[in-house]
């Protein structure tokens, strides 16, 4: 049984591993070539090494381990720039980027919107609040404001960062948004989030009114009249 498990799981790994391929080179026609050398080059180091001090065998099958292995990192790099760089610009994108984040983080997407799409999330961890707006930075300064000011009323005693994310000044890039959140000081304990989370659940937000489907959202969505505030 565990045999024909494991043979079932396997073709379904490497399909996901080939659909991956497919979809970074088309963005990123140069990634068979940028593998095929980090894993030529670590491997020939390894055995050049290995020539050196007498042990080309030992040194060859660890410098074929190692080159795998150098070929893995770079391609989730690669492949994961990749999806960045066609999620940019969509709407939803900072809410599938933020449902990705490590354990410890409680996000609930789409908390404001107006009718042109712009969008406030909410990540909730250690670091407390953090607001990721997406839209246009002009339209986001009233949404961040309102969502800040209901935050001062609720968790008054919880840090609040806000980021919008974008390529302009004091803005966060798509690719290093999650970077950036777990790289914010841990001041909130463990116990501290829960209470927040409650809280936050108890106020209720835009998403307990009207359902949002996962991920970045169509682009003919239309908000009703009236902007994001529902009653």
């Amino acid at each position: 049984m565990a045999r024909q498990e494991n043979n079932t799981e396997n073709p379904g790994r490497l399909k996901q591993i080939a659909l991956t391929y497919k979809m970074t080179r088309r963005a990123d026609s140069k990634v068979g070539l940028v593998l095929a050398a980090v894993g030529i080059v670590t491997f020939g180091v390894l055995l050049a090494i290995g020539f050196l001090i007498g042990h080309p065998v030992y040194l060859g099958i660890l410098g074929f381990l190692l080159a795998f292995l150098a070929m893995a990192i770079v391609f989730g790099r690669r492949a994961e720039r990749a999806a960045f760089g066609q999620m940019e610009g969509q709407p939803g994108a900072a809410a599938a980027v933020l449902e990705n984040m490590k354990r410890g983080w409680t996000v609930t997407p789409a908390v404001a919107m107006n009718r042109n799409q712009d969008v406030v999330h909410r990540a909730v961890g250690k670091a407390g609040i953090v607001l990721v707006a997406e839209g246009n930075p002009n339209r986001l300064k009233s949404l961040l404001a309102s969502e800040k000011r209901k935050m001062a009323r609720i968790v008054s005693d919880v840090p609040v960062h806000d980021v919008v994310v974008g390529n302009g000044e004091d803005q966060v890039p798509l690719k290093r948004l999650r970077t950036h959140l777990l790289k914010l000081p841990r001041v909130v304990s463990g116990p501290q989030v829960t209470a927040v989370n409650d809280r936050l659940r108890a106020m209720g937000d835009l998403m307990s009114n009207m359902p949002m489907p996962k991920g970045p959202m169509p682009k003919g969505m239309r908000m009703p009249k009236g902007g994001g505030k529902m009653r």
